[in-house]
């Protein structure tokens, strides 16, 4: 049977809810167990497909399409596990599927209410969790306790623990001990109104996990143990870490997952923790050897977590090769100012991300060129692996106003655009090539190489294509379609030979790199960049020396 732990909040959002519970992940994971995660969202949208990345972040995409909250990039790369579309749900979805039932008729004309048929959904959901074959689900409850928003999913967690079992159920709950500088002090209180908030919905943590800035002391954790009913040892300092990667290893020193164990009637002895694996990642994290400016040319960078899995996998492909990688934001908008150009050429390597939406293509596009002409390894993913698209047909084929259909329906060479079958489709919606699709790559090719395979699965999140009536022009002119879907019909990858780094992809390889195994597109770019630095000697340019005209 699976047993559940229940993560909540409490006092301020973005403590790092998510962390904690990736990182319990990993240490239940270590000891053997069979760990899958789930994210309970509350706000309204059905999913966060539709939500301003500059807001909301970045939309993180499972295999079977599911389009998610960014939270289930974390718990992929910690417990290193494929979730799917089961693993993130809305109060939207939640509201939107018992109205459909009441709709139907399904709950025979009785009046349909919060309690118990909001929270009947709710846990039926969880439930089907329980149909993963994990031996543990970990369960984040999104935003913080005293939120009106969240009430529905902390009476079924409530519910939960007297349906499965005392033994099945474990709530931790995360607060926040801040420290006052003009006392020099600690301070508890916000974790007791915290505790006192969450017991008046009928929950008692199990365990209370502090974020600070500073370990919390012992006589602290007595205090916070006596004044919310928990054990000592169940009173966890969960303070700021150099990096993300070693928090697993700060909550096992705090001994974590050993009270989570004893709560849930896990037996330590039949379940020891292996952490070397993870210990050689942290290791990795800390000794680098060299430093490489990778930047990121998009249109959400003043919100980097937008492009959260693009940054966390440019890390792992620095991690396997001793490098730093400084990121370095820049915003799509600004790039053809020639003080952006002059920058872009002190790079060691560029990423174009994804993206919806015409503001800063343009900008986008000189990336590409600038690339292009001065031999700078460029990856484009998505959106951007179709501005190379159009900068390459614009310079080299010169077709002059090739542009994408999503942003110009008058040009003469739609060089991006909806496949013909699409056309007549009204709901763009209906469009949209979510999930995991197969490729084939091109023997010989670079991107064959960089994956070791010819046929290859990524995840996709996209509704406009490379047209196929321009390939034999491309290809004739030195730009080689290096991957294909299985029929043949969709480029899914193109390359330029002769160029050191120069690779372009309608899928979202980020979603698949893990820090102990880097994605192979980034691996290739970083590994690019690292040539690229050493043979490169440290200049300012003149910015009268440079031409700039795009």
């Amino acid at each position: 049977m699976t047993k559940y732990i229940f993560v909540t909040g409490g006092v301020s959002s973005s403590l790092g809810k998510g962390l904690t519970a990736s990182s319990l992940g990993r240490l239940l994971k270590s000891r053997g167990l069979k760990v899958t995660m789930c994210k309970l969202d509350p706000y309204l949208n059905v999913d966060p497909g539709t939500m301003n990345p500059g807001e909301h972040g970045e939309v993180f995409v499972t295999d079977d399409g599911g389009e998610t909250d960014l939270d289930l990039g974390h718990y992929e790369r910690f417990i290193d596990e494929s979730l799917s579309r089961m693993s993130n749900t809305t109060t939207g979805s939640i509201y939107s599927k018992v109205i459909a039932k009441e709709r139907r008729g399904d709950y025979l004309g009785k009046t349909v209410q919060v309690i118990p048929h909001i929270t009947d959904e709710i846990k039926d959901r969880l439930r089907r969790l329980g149909t993963l074959g994990a031996d543990i689900a970990i369960v984040e409850i999104g935003g913080t306790v005293g939120d009106m928003e969240i009430i529905p999913f902390l009476e079924a967690i409530r519910q939960f623990r007297r349906d499965a079992g005392r033994g099945n159920v474990c709530y931790v709950h995360l607060t926040l001990v801040p420290y006052l500088a003009p006392s020099g002090e600690q301070k508890t209180k916000p974790t007791q109104h915290s505790v006192t908030e969450l017991r008046s919905h009928g929950i008692q943590p199990d365990v209370i996990v502090c974020r600070s800035d500073q370990p919390i002391s012992d006589g602290l954790k007595r205090k916070i143990s006596l004044l919310c009913d928990v054990p000592n040892n169940a009173v966890i300092s969960a303070i700021d870490a150099p990096s993300i990667y070693d928090i697993p290893l700060n909550m096992h020193h705090e001994g974590l997952d050993r009270i989570v164990c004893d709560i849930m009637n896990i037996d330590l002895v039949e379940h020891p923790i292996d952490l070397s694996a993870w210990e050689d990642v942290v290791r990795r994290v800390h000794h680098t050897n060299t430093t490489l400016r990778i930047g990121i040319v998009g249109k959400y960078v003043t919100m980097p977590d937008a492009y959260l899995s693009v940054a966390e996998s440019l890390r792992h492909a620095g991690f396997a090769i001793g490098a730093n990688t400084k990121l370095e934001w820049l915003e799509a908008e600004r790039v053809p100012s020639e003080i952006d150009a002059l920058r872009l050429r002190q790079l060691d390597a560029i990423v174009i991300p994804g993206g919806f939406g015409e503001r800063g293509i343009e900008g986008m596009v000189a990336t590409a060129r600038i690339a292009r002409e001065h031999q700078i390894p460029l990856l484009g993913i998505c959106l951007g692996m179709q501005v190379m698209v159009i900068e390459f047909a614009r310079h080299v084929l010169g077709l002059g106003d090739a542009h994408s259909t999503e942003f110009s329906l008058t040009t003469t060479a739609p060089v991006i655009a909806l496949m013909q079958e699409q056309m007549d489709v009204t709901d763009l919606g209906g469009t949209m090539r979510l999930g995991a699709c197969p490729a084939m790559l091109a023997e010989g090719s670079q991107v064959a190489e960089l994956y070791g395979a010819t046929v290859v699965s990524e995840r996709h999140r996209h509704r406009y294509e490379f047209n196929s009536r321009f390939v034999e022009q491309y290809e004739s002119s030195g730009m080689r379609c290096s991957g294909s879907s299985p029929d043949g019909r969709l480029v899914e990858f193109i390359e330029m030979p002769g160029h050191p780094f120069f690779v372009g992809t309608q899928a979202h390889p980020e979603f698949k790199s893990r820090p102990d195994r880097p994605h192979p597109l980034f691996r290739g770019l970083i590994n690019a960049a690292s040539v690229r630095a050493e043979g490169r000697e440290p200049h300012i340019l003149d910015p009268q020396s440079v031409d700039v005209t795009l």
